[in-house]
Formats: structure tokens, C-alpha cells, sequence
């Protein structure tokens, strides 16, 4: 898209009546900056997330360095509620990327979530250990889907990726290992390979006593789905004609889907994850600490 194309791109993000002479597109984008400016430096003492999503949206403009994403943070606050909690631009896969954007957030009163869900870069992983290394890690369901699925033939790829649905819907743990079983004995003899990627893995981490899965946890397990109102508008951004106008914009599409992101399931049980109730099949057995 040319620069020609980033002003009816912007009407259709705002609304086809906003009237935008490329006056308002450039005092858009600097409103918005400082926007962001204001967003990433605000207090977050009063803001307690217990679980957090990460990941990286690749706007369609090169950023800063050649290999540069859009880093967003969201989180679900203990009434249930989602929220943007921070977006800043840094290399994917770089674990100091990562630690500068979670340090700002300590700084700025952060406290460890007690789950985090991202798709598989390291960087990520290992910023958290250092940063919030109370913080339990959990792989995206979608990017694991994705991988197994991609080490199997066409014609073996709808049957998989629905068994792989069943394992991770399951109420509980219990039937959650039964159908990782399944799975590994229905593709387990021709696809080896596709098995050593399966949810065998991630089932050490999955559902643990203190994530109970009726809270949000079934869609706290996929980033993609969460940051899909963000990742399926970033195309807005091509014809910006500065890096830091595509982070303003990147920073307005999360700040406008936020309105619609609804509630997780349960919102009431997530103060008593945060409060150290364990949970066991999705029903408290303790109370909370």
C-alpha cells in the first residue's frame, strides 16, 4: 500500500465520515504517540493481573531494526476483565526485548501473574524467569496445534487437529491425559514425529492445582485468538511513513479493540487463583490463603 492508500486505509479504522486531509492523518499520529507515551508510562500499582497473554504483531511496516515486531502485553485483572497492559517495539525472539518491556512494567508496580501464555520464542520464556520468575509458563494451544499439525500429511491434518481440540477442551486433567493417548496411539505408528510434538509436553504445565480450568484458562491458552482484533487490522498501518507513526497506530487498534474484549468465564473464581485457592478438576478444594 503507497502512501496514497494510508489515508482511506485510516477512514475505514475511524470511520468513513472522519474526513482526514493529511493534515489530520499527521496530527493523528502525533496525538496518538503521545497517547502511547502516556499509556506506557502510567502507574500500575493498582492494577493486579493474574493471568497475562504475550505476544508479537508484525505491522505492515518495517519498525526500527529490520527484524522489529509490536511487543503486547495483556492481562486479566482479578474481577475477570481483559486489558492491554503495555506495547512497545523490540526484536521477536530477543529476551532483553522482552526484559526491558516486563522491567517497565515492575517499575512501574507490576506484580508477578500467576500465568503467562506466549507462543514458543525463548526470549520470552527467559525474560520472564528473570523478571517475574514466580510467574508459571504456558505454551499457546494454537502455536502448538499449528507445529503437530505441520508434521503430518494434508490428508492426516483435519483428523489430528480435531483430536488435538478434544485434548485441550477436556474439564480436567484426567480426561485430558486419556485423549493424549489416543492420540499418540491413532497417529503415534506413521507420525512419530508429529506425536514428540504433541501435547505430551505441555501437559506437565497444563491445568495445574492452581489454574482451574473453568476461569478463562480455555481462552487464556490461545494467544492468537486473543491479539486477533489487533493482528487482523494492523494492515492500517501500511503507507506510515515513520516507524513510530506505526507503533501510534498499532497502539490505537489495541486501545479501540479493548472495548470489545468480552470477560473470561468465571471471573469470580479468578481473585481466589490469585489468593492461593487449589483447584482440582475445576472445583476449589481449599480456601483461599
Amino acid at each position: 500500500m503507497s502512501s496514497g492508500d494510508f489515508v482511506p486505509a485510516l477512514e475505514q479504522f475511524l470511520g468513513s465520515s472522519a474526513g482526514l486531509s493529511p493534515a489530520t492523518v499527521t496530527r493523528l499520529t502525533k496525538q496518538w504517540s503521545d497517547d502511547h507515551a502516556a499509556f506506557q508510562d502510567r502507574d500500575l500499582w493498582e492494577s493486579d493481573y493474574v493471568y497475562v497473554w504475550a505476544d508479537g504483531v508484525h505491522p505492515k511496516v518495517r519498525l526500527g531494526q529490520a527484524r522489529s515486531c509490536v511487543l503486547v502485553l495483556m492481562g486479566v485483572r482479578t474481577d475477570g476483565r481483559k486489558e492491554l497492559i503495555a506495547l512497545a517495539e523490540g526484536p521477536r525472539e530477543s529476551t532483553e526485548s522482552w526484559a526491558d518491556l516486563l522491567r517497565d512494567c515492575r517499575r512501574r508496580g507490576m506484580r508477578d501473574p500467576e500465568l503467562v501464555v506466549g507462543d514458543g520464542a525463548m526470549g520470552l520464556w527467559r525474560a520472564l524467569a528473570e523478571v517475574f520468575p514466580q510467574a508459571r509458563h504456558q505454551r499457546c494451544w494454537v502455536h502448538k496445534t499449528r507445529n503437530v499439525v505441520n508434521a503430518l500429511p494434508k490428508s492426516a491434518q483435519p483428523g489430528a487437529k480435531k483430536a488435538l481440540q478434544e485434548i485441550y477442551n477436556t474439564e480436567d486433567r484426567d480426561h485430558a491425559q486419556k485423549a493424549v493417548k489416543e492420540f499418540e496411539r491413532t497417529y503415534g505408528a506413521k507420525w512419530p514425529k508429529a506425536v514428540r510434538r504433541s501435547a505430551t509436553r505441555p501437559m506437565n504445565s497444563w491445568r495445574s492445582t492452581t489454574s482451574p480450568p473453568n476461569t478463562g484458562c480455555t481462552s487464556g491458552r490461545r494467544t492468537r485468538s486473543t491479539f486477533s482484533t489487533v493482528k487482523l487490522r494492523t494492515r492500517v498501518t501500511r503507507g506510515a511513513d515513520s516507524p513510530a507513526a506505526a507503533l501510534a497506530i498499532v497502539f490505537k487498534l489495541a486501545e479501540s479493540a479493548q472495548a470489545r474484549w468480552r470477560a473470561i468465564t468465571a471471573p469470580h473464581l479468578v481473585a481466589l487463583v490469585r489468593n492461593g485457592a487449589t483447584f482440582r478438576n475445576g472445583y476449589s478444594s481449599s480456601a483461599p490463603k
